[in-house]
């Protein structure tokens, strides 16, 4: 690494785009993630779509309950 570095040159803001959104990661413990796998396997669909089913019938259960 050197010890300095130019930025005169810099612009501020280059790559900011106030709309742009931000697609959190979500690790899943490997026996959850074996269990979406293989729902997403058999529906022949992506492991998001999965879980954000998964989270939205849950999302359902708990406002059902209030």
């Amino acid at each position: 690494m050197k010890k300095e570095y130019d930025f005169s040159k810099g612009v501020r803001g280059k790559f900011y785009r106030p709309n742009a959104t931000f697609n959190m990661p979500v690790y899943l413990d490997s026996r959850v993630r074996r269990f979406v796998e293989q729902i997403a396997e058999n529906k022949r669909t992506d492991v998001s779509a999965v879980v954000n089913r998964l989270l939205r019938s849950d999302m359902e259960l708990v406002e059902a309950a209030k």
